[in-house]
Formats: structure tokens, C-alpha cells, sequence
């Protein structure tokens, strides 16, 4: 048995799949995709930092785990999984490391779905820009349905390669996507009573935000208040627009738009003068969303309320 851990934190570069199996000792069966099973690993990994450039989907079944991502730690329990795609960089601590935990997944480099329908579609799995700390918490019947799909894809991956096996296991990691996909959709709402209290906070930060002196700070990008609820922004814009079935983006355009018709309306500023006071750098900038938003500029739709 190898036991990779030391006092200094060693990094990894994981661009192939070959390299992830010689990190635990595992046998690599098809060079970019593989169904993992960590109880045949037979090297102990420890005090890592992973620069993934893979993606992968790993299911925590009863092991412990403290995993380092940016300046947070999360601790993983039973039954959750965890999310890894291309550039992102993880720290790997456990404080009672072993051999062969029970964890399971899938790891798959993306040159693997080129030129399939996963290749235009992996960007709408949202779940894999969320932080860790927003894994997916499986039922049970969850927790069979993903084994199943493991269980397809290890049996075409075992399969002697013919034509068909590219589609057939870049369909398969589709199916088990869009059952994840669906499965976190189940647990936002499961959390409504406490998502509905993030919405809440969201606008009430909203409103705080463009009542204070915004002219140096500039207008908010969604990560200033998915950083407040200690969210990732990924996980922060699903969770607003599944609740209030709009994007967080534009949210804030929509106050902002109800602020500037406000000044617009009420008072003879300089259009200008409203743009920088709203946290635009450029008035044009305000000009051109004004317009996209109403079909108006701000100097006629000054006109237009002046004249009723």
C-alpha cells in the first residue's frame, strides 16, 4: 500500500484519466472515461491540491471527507454528491484517512463528448460551477437510480469498442446528467422555507445596495450577493430563478429600471447625472439597457411622462 500524504501539500495535475487512477492505484480501462469505485484504490491520498481538468461526479456513501475549496472547508457525510469540472482546484484534507473508502463516480475528459449532443448541452448542468459546499443530498431510490447509470456506462466502457460505444456511453453520461439535473431541482424544493429566506435577504440587500452611494462602487454583479449568502454564484442564480422565476440579473436590472423611471419621472436631472448616480461608468451604458428594457430611450420616455 502507497500513502500519499505528507507535511507538504502536493499538487496535482489531473488532465487524463490515467492520472487520477495512478493517484489511488487503480486500473485505467478506456483512456478518457472511467467508472470509479475508491474500495479497489490501493493507494491512501491525502493533503492534495487537484487541478481538475476532467470532469467528475463523485457519491459519498459513508466516509468522511474535508475538501478545501477556495477559503472554505465542508465536511461530506453520507449519500451526497460532489461536482468537478475543467479549472477547478480543490484541496483534498481527511483527518482520519484510510484505504478504500466507499465512494463511487464517474470521471470523463472532455475530449470524449466532441461531436456529440452532450458537447452542446454540458454547459446547461449548472451543478458543476457550484461550490462544494452545495452538493446533492441522493434518497435512496436517487442513490439506486445513479448506480444504475454507473453500472451501464462501466458495462460499455468493459464492452469491445465498436462504433456504437462513443454514443452509447456519451448518451449514458447525458441520461445520469439530466437525472442529477433533476434530482437538485427536487432539493430546491425540499428547501424552499429556507430559500425563500435567501430571496428575502436578496432583495432586501438589493434595495440597501442602490439606497447607499453607489457611484464608486459601480453596479453589483450577482457574485456580491451570492457571496453575502455564502453561495456560489452558479448555485446562488439557479436558487433565485427557480424561486422567483427570474434570474438574478435581472432582478437588479429591474430595480434599476424602477429607480430611473423614479428619477425620470419626479424630477429634471440630467440624464447623465441619473446614470452615474445608479453606478453606471458610461451614460451610454444606462441608455442602451433603458432602451432594451422599455423600447424607450430615458429622454423620451421623459417626454412620454411629462405629457400625461
Amino acid at each position: 500500500m502507497d500513502y500519499i500524504c505528507s507535511m507538504e501539500r502536493q499538487n496535482v495535475n489531473l488532465d487524463s484519466i490515467d492520472a487520477y487512477n495512478k493517484l489511488y492505484g487503480l486500473t485505467t480501462h478506456h483512456p478518457l472515461v472511467t467508472v470509479i469505485d475508491l474500495k479497489e484504490a490501493t493507494q491512501i491520498v491525502n493533503h492534495v491540491t487537484i487541478n481538475y481538468g476532467v470532469y467528475a461526479l463523485f457519491l459519498k456513501n459513508d466516509t468522511n471527507c474535508t475538501i478545501k475549496y477556495g477559503r472554505r472547508k465542508y465536511d461530506y457525510q453520507e449519500g451526497t454528491v460532489v461536482s468537478f469540472s475543467p479549472g477547478q482546484v480543490i484541496h483534498v484534507d481527511m483527518d482520519s484517512p484510510r484505504l478504500a473508502p466507499d465512494v463511487v463516480g464517474l470521471m470523463f475528459h472532455p475530449d470524449l463528448i466532441f461531436g456529440t449532443p452532450l458537447a452542446d448541452k454540458i454547459r446547461s448542468f449548472s451543478f458543476f460551477d457550484y461550490s462544494e459546499m452545495e452538493a446533492l443530498h441522493l434518497s435512496e431510490d436517487e442513490r439506486n437510480q445513479f448506480l444504475f447509470c454507473l453500472r451501464q456506462i462501466k458495462n460499455e466502457i468493459e464492452h469491445p469498442v465498436d462504433h456504437h460505444s462513443a454514443p452509447l456511453i456519451s448518451a449514458t453520461i447525458q441520461l445520469l446528467l439530466e437525472y442529477l439535473h433533476r434530482f437538485y431541482d427536487r432539493q430546491f424544493i425540499t428547501r424552499h422555507k429556507v430559500n425563500s429566506e435567501i430571496v428575502a435577504r436578496f432583495e432586501q440587500q438589493l434595495k440597501a445596495y442602490f439606497a447607499s452611494d453607489v457611484r464608486s462602487s459601480g453596479l453589483p454583479p450577482v457574485s456580491y450577493f451570492a457571496d453575502k449568502a455564502n453561495l456560489s454564484a452558479g448555485y446562488f442564480s439557479d436558487l433565485i430563478r427557480k424561486e422567483t422565476g427570474t434570474s438574478p440579473k435581472d432582478l437588479i436590472s429591474l430595480h434599476i429600471l424602477s429607480l430611473a423611471k423614479h428619477r425620470l419621472a419626479i424630477g429634471f436631472d440630467d440624464i447623465s447625472q441619473i446614470a452615474y448616480d445608479l453606478g453606471f461608468e458610461y451614460p451610454a451604458h444606462f441608455t442602451r439597457m433603458f432602451k432594451r428594457m422599455t423600447g424607450q430611450s430615458p429622454t423620451d420616455y421623459r417626454a412620454q411622462i411629462s405629457k400625461n
